[in-house]
């Protein structure tokens, strides 16, 4: 239903985007993820046609977005990351005016149906000005889903949502991806690893990777980790576990358990458990471990950061100093 090809976005002579190649389908949660400044909303207003690309070509439920743009506005639903709403109206009165502005059939029974979607029914008659950061953002969504679209772009949804709303909504993407398409971008990658069925990793303007979140574990670890945890000083039992074919760096964790490495592919689990048991332990706890979306996310950007180093007293005085000793230009 997405569909980016060499995507490039330039600025003047600043790069946002170059070169971004990627697919998003129907029925799949894609995630968006990377540092501030990399492209992300730069990608999304290029898709949702608020912006031309430089160079590149895309197609948003099988339209284009340059020579189709309308057509392809008609089938997004998108929430910016800064909620464009008007204070003074009163929700419903703005929900139904963007259906006008869409042309809904049937206009205010949609309007209801997505202030149930996102939880706002009680607040239909109020003022969007007397409504918290989070409601907003609600009301946002609400205003992207007004029409059902068939592609949902989504550029920090949870934003200033309580923990109660964040696991509404994200219950509720969950819901719309069965059947439609959702691109999302978020900063908290742990919603990220728990909604997505793929994340794009973009980095500097390009995409660094591109998998399941499973898969990137997989692929940037090169090996299966399991904890061991059983009741009792674990110590002499490290050795045995160390014995198995397959089974690497065995390390005693601070408190008490014990971590293992082994090959990708092949579950040495039920060995681990029956050594265990023998040697007179009793087990407590064996479970895989992975690699967490926020260490794959730091692996893959960590050349983006620079630490800020703030400037001495000293430093601004010698650096004013200069400034006043250079000669001035004529006009």
């Amino acid at each position: 239903m997405i569909r980016a090809d060499g995507l490039t976005k330039d600025y003047g002579a600043r790069r946002a985007i170059e070169n971004l190649t990627f697919e998003a389908r129907q029925g799949e949660v894609v995630g968006f993820l990377g540092p501030n400044g990399a492209g992300k909303t730069t990608t999304m207003r290029i898709l949702t046609g608020y912006l031309p690309p430089t160079y590149g070509a895309a197609k948003v439920a099988g339209f284009d977005i340059i020579s189709e743009s309308l057509e392809v506005r008609r089938r997004v639903g998108y929430l910016p990351e800064t909620v464009p709403l008007y204070p003074d109206m009163v929700v419903f009165d703005y929900l139904k005016f963007m259906a006008d502005l869409r042309h809904l059939p049937n206009a205010e029974d949609m309007v209801f149906e997505a202030l149930e979607m996102v939880g706002m029914e009680e607040r239909a008659e109020g003022y969007i000005s007397a409504l918290s950061k989070g409601m907003r953002q609600r009301i946002g969504l609400a205003q992207a889903l007004l029409h059902k679209p068939e592609v949902l772009i989504l550029d920090e949804p949870t934003i200033g949502l309580d923990p109660a709303q964040v696991v509404e909504v994200r219950n509720l993407i969950r819901d719309i991806g069965k059947e439609r398409t959702v691109l999302l971008s978020t900063h908290i990658l742990s919603e990220a690893q728990s909604l997505c069925d793929r994340v794009l990793i973009i980095n500097k303007g390009h995409i660094v990777a591109e998998d399941s979140p499973e898969n990137l574990q997989a692929r940037l670890v090169g090996a299966e980790r399991s904890i061991l945890r059983v009741k009792g000083d674990a110590d002499e039992l490290a050795p045995k576990i160390a014995a198995i074919a397959g089974v690497q760096n065995v390390k005693t964790q601070v408190d008490g358990a014990l971590e293992f490495q082994f090959a990708p592919g092949v579950d040495i689990r039920p060995e681990v458990a029956r050594i265990t048991v023998n040697a007179g332990y009793d087990l407590l706890e064996l479970r895989p471990v992975g690699m967490s979306l926020e260490e794959i996310f730091l692996e893959l950007t960590r050349d983006t950061v620079t630490p800020f180093v703030p400037r001495t007293p000293a430093a601004r005085r010698c650096e004013t100093a200069t400034n006043a000793s250079r000669p001035k230009k004529e006009r």
